[in-house]
């Protein structure tokens, strides 16, 4: 296991408590990430190309002033979590419908680049836990790790409800389930937490994609037809008012002393 960091090197804690809100927040983040990267390329007709590249710049200011930042701070950490969620939608898209590559070899590949990154992150720092993001090194793996699991997410999502043909309703239920059972596995079985919270957190992509295309997908397309506009703009101001709402009450604030392990 690597050492801890020294305290010279440390910052506060830079994401928030995992509470019911950061699940919250998250599955709604993953929902504007589909539902805003349609809008963005299909609406406004800026195309795949042009949004992936405004898109990722956006995210890498956003990343910057985030990694740069020393403590938790909720608007910009969740902004980076919307950014990012739109940016790792954009990376599948591009492959699957930019570049023609299969929803069943875009999810294996993002499943092998995730779990390499989480085995550089443990080879390097000894844990994959988010209770002790306090250094920007660890900061950039959890990063890292993010964007992929938006972009497998992504394309497990999409195989399961469109090329699998079980529906986006159907897909909503099963991802549920599914972060059901890991819930059951890390609270009744007593599962390991790191596993348990990054295959939940995995899960919520996928749902949160669902959530989104079923909302906004025309009533032919199997959707209620809310259409990306509506969608997004719904979700960006429950986002914002939980969010407003985290930076007042601090409840999500982590309120140790930074993390040694």
């Amino acid at each position: 296991m690597a050492p801890a960091p020294k305290l010279s090197s440390t910052l506060l804690n830079k994401v928030p408590q995992v509470t019911i809100w950061f699940w919250v927040v998250k599955i709604l983040a993953t929902t504007v990430g589909e539902t805003g990267a349609d809008l963005l390329t299909t609406n406004l007709k800026l195309g795949l190309t042009v949004t992936s590249w405004i898109m990722t710049a956006v995210f890498i200011v956003a990343l910057i002033i985030q990694v740069r930042a020393t403590n938790y701070r909720p608007p910009l950490y969740w902004i980076t979590v919307v950014l990012i969620s739109v940016v790792g939608t954009l990376i599948s898209d591009n492959l699957v419908d930019g570049m023609g590559v299969s929803l069943v070899t875009t999810s294996i590949a993002f499943a092998i680049i995730l779990t390499l990154v989480f085995s550089a992150w443990y080879r390097s720092e000894g844990t994959l836990s988010i209770h002790s993001i306090v250094t920007r090194k660890r900061e950039l793996y959890y990063w890292g790790a993010i964007l992929f699991t938006f972009a497998l997410g992504t394309s497990v999502g999409d195989l399961l409800a469109e090329r699998l043909n079980l529906g986006y309703g159907t897909a909503v239920v099963v991802f549920a389930a599914m972060i059901a059972a890991v819930a059951a596995f890390y609270y009744v079985l007593k599962i390991n937490e790191i596993l348990c919270f990054w295959a939940a957190y995995v899960l919520t992509r996928p749902l949160g994609a669902s959530t989104g295309d079923l909302l906004a997908k025309p009533h032919l397309a199997g959707g209620w037809g809310w259409g990306t506009v509506n969608t997004s703009l719904v979700f960006l101001a429950v986002i914002s008012a939980v969010v407003v709402y985290l930076t007042v009450s601090k409840a999500d604030h982590v309120t140790a002393e930074p993390a040694r392990s």
